[in-house]
């Protein structure tokens, strides 16, 4: 599953990476460099990061529905328990 940005979110991102490049490098990039840096880090990073996302999510998950049993359980059969007391005994 390839893993794509829509047209806003790449071009705030190459935005980004050429400001990275102009502030922390000597020589600047250019739009077309920095479009290229994009596509390398979505095609060989990001898999790994989004990886990593979903076993996140999966845990969690996995976690919750562990604890739907404590939360929606109801016991059963418990009607005659409400009316039923303890006798006294007789003298």
């Amino acid at each position: 599953m390839a893993i794509e940005l829509n047209k806003q979110d790449r071009q705030q991102a190459i935005a980004s990476i050429e400001r990275w490049c102009r502030e922390n490098l000597d020589e600047p990039v250019g739009n077309v460099t920095a479009a290229g840096l994009l596509g390398f880090f979505l095609d060989e990073i990001a898999p790994s990061v989004y990886n990593q996302a979903v076993a996140d999510v999966q845990e969690r998950l996995q976690a919750r529905v562990a604890e739907l049993d404590f939360e929606v359980h109801e016991a059963e059969f418990g009607y005659w328990k409400k009316y039923d007391k303890p006798r006294k005994s007789r003298p």
